[in-house]
């Protein structure tokens, strides 16, 4: 299920979203110019290794540098491919501009950051003794997910399931998407698997968005809402 577009107009031009998918290219551009071991360092550095931060008798061990916050925003910006990447701004840019709407521009980066904490915090929590790094922006945009499902709910999103374009209601396709991430993330942890997929960042990162979005919102802000009589999205009086 890969998203194309959706059918909810964006009312102010997305300046905070734009400026994250820039932030996440120079970075990754950044990651492309270091040689693989170069990089691997960066990424234990960067990223959020789980048994780092709930274990620091183990990280002193393992050579890392004395304990430090920056880890917990700077892997948001971090990506391990092109694929990752590319998938990871596709769905920030389909949802995030109408969170964006309600929020303001600075206001959205500070929901998008709170989100991509309580995400990775649940990636930890389910995962404390792996010595994997994560890195990706899909636990801040799961964020902006269920923000979207919390505004925009009777939207419409075109989605390309092998190959065919449907469209599904908002609400079914984020419902379904957030169950697989809660199956998938009860099926690694059944298998004992470590962590390479950060299934529970992902499940914290979408219910984070859908209270938080009540907390950043701006009630004066313009945005579209939807008319149950017209069936369709009209800008908010």
């Amino acid at each position: 299920m890969i998203p194309l577009y959706d059918n909810v107009p964006r009312v102010h031009p997305p300046y905070a979203v734009l400026g994250i998918i820039i932030l996440n290219v120079l970075a990754f551009l950044y990651e492309l110019s270091l040689p693989p071991q170069d990089q691997m360092l960066f990424f234990h550095l960067f990223g959020v290794v789980p048994a780092r931060f709930s274990d620091p008798q183990w990280a002193m061990h393992a050579g890392y540098p004395d304990a430090t916050l920056w880890p917990l925003f700077t892997y948001m910006f971090l990506h391990g491919g092109w694929l990752h990447l590319i998938m990871n701004m596709w769905m920030l840019w389909i949802f995030a501009d109408n969170i964006e709407d309600v929020t303001g521009h600075w206001r959205f980066v500070g929901f998008y950051l709170c989100c991509g904490l309580v995400a990775v915090a649940l990636h930890v929590l389910f995962n404390q003794d792996s010595p994997l790094p994560i890195v990706g922006a899909s636990g801040a945009i799961a964020g902006t997910l269920g923000a979207y499902l919390v505004l925009y709910p009777h939207g419409r999103v075109a989605t390309l399931v092998l190959i065919f374009i449907f469209y599904f209601r908002a609400s079914l396709f984020l419902v379904v998407w957030f169950a697989l991430q809660i199956v998938s993330g009860i099926e690694q942890g059944s298998a004992g698997q470590i962590a390479g997929v950060a299934w529970w960042a992902h499940v914290g990162g979408f219910v984070a968005g859908m209270v938080l979005i009540r907390v950043f919102r701006l009630k004066d802000r313009c945005y579209y809402c939807y008319d149950a009589r017209l069936r369709r999205y009209d800008l908010a009086d």
